[in-house]
C-alpha cells in the first residue's frame, strides 16, 4: 500500500490504537484534533503529527478518521473543515452512513470489532474490520487502509453492522459485567477473583471450540429448580441481581427448549 496522509479527530483508545498501527505501516499521520490538549498532544507527538482543538484539517489529508464517542459524531461532523476530496470516516459500530451531512462527497465507516482499553494494545492484524462507503472508489481506499493493518476486512451495510455491534455488547460488555458480579460474590465468600480464572478460561475456550450453544452447563439447562431457588434466596441482598439471575435462567431454559 502506498503511503497515505491521514488525520484524526479523537485521541482515545480506538484513535490511539489505529493511529499507532497506521503510523507503523509508514502512513503519514498529519494532524490530531481533540478537545483535550494533553491527550491530543501526546498522540500527535507519538506519531509525528501536529495538534489543535479546532476541527480544521490540512488540505493535504486524504483520509480523516473520526474516532470519537457516538453521541459526539453529529457535532464533530458539523465543525469539520477540510479538503472536499478528503474521505471522512467514523469508527462507530452502531452509527450508519446517514449521519454524514450531504455536503461531504466521500465518506464511510471503518469499524474494528474489538474492545480497546488504556494500557492494552490488541493485535490489530487479527481484529475484524467492517467497512462501508459512499461510493466504490472510497470503498477501495478503505479496503486498502484496513487491509494494511488487519487480515480480516469485511464489507457490510449499516443495519448488519448495528447487529454486530449489538452482538459485541452481549459478548464483551455484558460478559464483563457478569465477571464483575462474580468477582463481588466470590469476595463475599472470602475468595479472590483468581479462583475463578480457570473457570473463565475454560468457559471461553469451550465456547470457541464447541460453540456457545453446545457448551451451556448449570442449573438452568438442567431445569434444577431447587438449586435455582437456593440461589435466588442467596441473592436477597440485591433485588436487581435476583431479577437478572431469574431472567437469564428463564432465557436459558427457553432457548434450549426451542433448540
Amino acid at each position: 500500500m502506498r503511503q497515505c496522509k491521514i488525520s484524526f479527530a479523537g485521541a482515545g483508545n480506538v484513535a490511539g490504537a489505529l493511529c499507532s498501527e497506521l503510523h507503523k505501516k509508514n502512513n503519514i499521520i498529519e494532524h490530531i484534533v481533540t478537545k483535550s490538549e494533553k491527550s491530543g498532544r501526546a498522540l500527535a507527538k507519538a506519531c509525528n503529527a501536529t495538534w489543535s482543538h479546532d476541527f480544521i484539517f490540512p488540505h493535504t489529508s486524504e483520509i480523516i478518521i473520526l474516532a470519537v464517542p457516538d453521541n459526539s459524531l453529529s457535532s464533530v461532523l458539523g465543525e469539520i473543515s477540510c479538503n472536499e476530496t478528503a474521505v471522512i470516516v467514523h469508527t462507530a459500530g452502531s452509527v450508519g452512513l446517514g449521519i454524514f451531512p450531504p455536503y461531504f462527497k466521500y465518506f464511510g465507516v471503518l469499524y474494528p470489532l474489538q474492545t480497546f482499553s488504556p494500557g492494552r494494545k490488541p493485535d490489530l492484524s487479527s481484529v475484524p474490520f467492517f467497512i462501508e462507503a459512499s461510493d466504490e472508489n472510497t470503498l477501495d481506499k478503505l479496503k486498502n487502509l484496513a487491509g494494511s493493518i488487519s487480515n480480516s476486512v469485511n464489507l457490510t451495510d449499516s443495519e448488519h453492522r448495528r447487529l454486530l455491534h449489538l452482538a459485541a455488547v452481549f459478548i464483551c460488555n455484558f460478559t464483563n459485567h457478569m465477571l464483575t458480579t462474580g468477582k463481588d460474590i466470590s469476595g463475599m465468600a472470602g475468595f479472590p477473583f483468581e479462583v475463578l480464572e480457570p473457570l473463565i478460561l475454560e468457559t471461553v475456550n469451550k465456547a470457541i471450540e464447541l460453540g456457545p450453544e453446545n457448551s451451556q452447563t448449570g442449573p438452568a439447562i438442567r431445569h434444577d429448580l431447587n438449586t435455582i431457588k437456593k440461589h435466588l434466596d442467596l441473592l436477597s441482598f440485591s433485588p436487581d441481581l435476583k431479577n437478572i439471575y431469574d431472567l437469564i435462567s428463564k432465557s436459558i431454559m427457553d432457548y434450549h427448549k426451542k433448540n
